[in-house]
């Protein structure tokens, strides 16, 4: 079962606007798309560059040279390094869509009273005392 984390407000993540947080040792990328959030690994699968950090782009397509329509604006991250492009719902690659796509997490918006409720659990280790050593662990 997936651990949850409450990991900032909402008012720390505006529309339009990604955050970059730390969650047991990862960097995940969260994006605010309208007031939906969507969490990305902070790393192109690629070659590694920080996915939040990307400029988030729409979706421009092509039926035939020179007629071009423009849809989903905001809805796509490029790679800072590489201007590869993934869907920030899905993690999607619209590079090699076969091939790669960045890992997504579920995340959500809750209300205050329903995060303080739990249930919450903190982690706990085993302490002993030898001689005048103290030992955790983990």
């Amino acid at each position: 079962m997936a651990q949850r984390h409450v990991v900032l407000p909402l008012a720390e993540l505006p529309a339009g606007e990604s955050r970059i947080v730390t969650v047991r040792g990862r960097e995940i990328a969260l994006f605010n798309l309208a007031g939906e959030v969507f969490a990305l690994i902070n790393r192109c699968p690629h070659e590694g560059a920080p996915l939040g950090l990307g400029l988030r782009v729409g979706l421009s397509e092509s039926e035939k040279p020179g007629c071009y329509t423009h849809s989903r604006p905001g809805e796509l991250v490029r790679c800072p390094w590489h201007g590869w492009e993934f869907d920030i719902r899905t993690g999607q690659s619209w590079c090699e869509p076969a091939k790669l796509k960045a890992k997504s997490f579920t995340a959500s918006i809750e209300p205050g009273a329903t995060v303080v409720k739990g249930p919450y659990v903190a982690e706990s280790l085993p302490v002993s005392i030898e001689a005048h050593y103290v030992v955790v662990e983990l």
